[in-house]
């Protein structure tokens, strides 16, 4: 795997006149069931080694009915109750035989469920994703005892200064879009999530469903007998995925402010949201706004520099760009070590955008977060698993891995 990256590494800085490069380090196969589950296999030239991913287009922004947020990230515990043929026990007892790596994670977009496994165990791991995808098997016992589990990992979360600060950030940059809420849904709804074992239900009918779901398998696999494994198992999935209905949010006046309090000791957080544009990979501005994140807040940049190394007032400082379906947050994060800092801490903040709005940056500055960027990228794909996550984050925002 290192030799193909670094081969690709070698190729990127192509004379202008030439062809653009395409920068996934690997080839890859791609086929769509006749009921709608997308398929993408990735082998990697790593012996012996495999991963799985199931990625459900699912994640909050699905969560449009109001009393009911936090389903989506509800069934990465439901998903582990079993189904008829293969019971919570005995699925887990097999998953432990595996020595399989097993989880699954949610995000404003997507539901991703994940397994690292030997290659000689995919049939077995194609079987049982197949059929706890297909058969969920939950009593109304089961579904209350796993709603309690949730609010107690919301009331954990909690003791996060940094998640109180973004799910408030979130609740007030959002007046309509289901954005203006967590993954883990709000917690009014997370508490009456007890009482709704029908609607649970339901919500699963409604978006687990193949044409709503990829499946991507990278590692030490051949493609035509993949597809053909996965096919013999997932064939009879019935399609029937209809697009929630997400409430455009109106265009934002002026700025919001919000003083967060928190019940335990830490040091400020500062969390600033500037509204951005969807997931785009054709989109210049979308681009443009990723190079940004580096070039005013990450560790070669002049605030950084000065505010985390010179001066000592922050912790850290970082930016990232919006990487969701709908138009999402621009956001900047700051941890600051005296709070009477806070203002001044804000200020270098809004001077540093108000400099990278109002003056060009060099040429060379620009190419070189560039390479490194495309570097830091490329590097990161030396394991079957990190191919997986990669991808699995990409096709699941945009539906597809040419938007790499």
């Amino acid at each position: 795997a290192g030799a193909e990256i670094e081969a690709k590494i070698e190729q990127l800085d192509p004379a202008e006149d030439s062809e653009p490069v395409k920068l996934f380090p690997y080839a890859w196969t791609q086929k769509t069931l006749a009921n709608g589950l997308k398929v993408v296999v990735i082998p990697t030239p790593t012996p012996g080694l495999v991963a799985y991913r199931t990625v459900v287009r699912t994640g909050a922004r699905d969560e449009y009915e109001k009393g009911a947020t936090g389903f989506a990230h509800f069934f990465e515990h439901m998903m582990f109750r079993g189904t008829k043929k293969y019971p919570a026990d005995l699925y887990n007892e097999i998953v432990t035989r595996l020595g399989a790596d097993t989880n699954a994670y949610t995000s404003t977009d997507v539901t991703v469920y994940q397994f690292d496994i030997a290659r000689d165990d995919l049939a077995t791991v194609v079987e049982l994703e197949a059929d706890r995808f297909m058969n969920l098997d939950y009593d109304k016992e089961g579904f209350e005892t796993e709603a309690g589990a949730v609010y107690g990992e919301y009331r954990k979360n909690r003791s996060s200064p940094f998640f109180v600060a973004y799910e408030t950030l979130r609740q007030s940059a959002y007046d309509v879009h289901t954005y203006g809420h967590t993954a883990m849904g709000l917690v009014e709804d997370i508490k009456a999530m007890p009482t709704k074992y029908e609607y649970s239900r339901e919500f699963f009918r409604r978006y687990y469903r193949p044409d709503n779901c990829v499946v991507i398998v990278t590692g030490d696999v051949d493609p035509d007998t993949t597809f053909a494994l996965i096919e013999q198992h997932y064939a009879a999935w019935k399609a029937g995925y209809k697009p929630p209905k997400v409430r455009a949010e109106p265009k934002q006046k002026a700025e919001r402010r919000v003083e967060v309090p928190y019940e335990g000791k830490t040091q400020p957080q500062i969390l600033m949201g500037y509204k951005a544009g969807a997931f785009s990979p054709g989109d210049r501005r979308f681009v443009a706004s990723m190079a940004l994140a580096e070039l005013a807040f990450g560790e070669t940049s002049a605030i950084y520099r000065a505010l985390v190394l010179d001066e000592q007032l922050v912790e850290g400082i970082e930016a990232g760009a919006s990487d969701t379906r709908d138009p999402g947050l621009w956001m900047i994060h700051a941890v600051v070590k005296d709070p009477a800092q806070v203002d001044t801490v804000m200020a270098r903040i809004d001077q540093t955008v108000a400099q990278f709005r109002d003056t060009l940056v060099a040429a060379d500055e620009l190419d070189a977060v560039k390479a490194h960027m495309k570097y830091r990228f490329l590097l990161g794909l030396d394991t079957p698993r990190a191919v997986a996550e990669s991808a699995a984050d990409i096709i699941g925002i945009s539906g597809d891995l040419e938007a790499v």
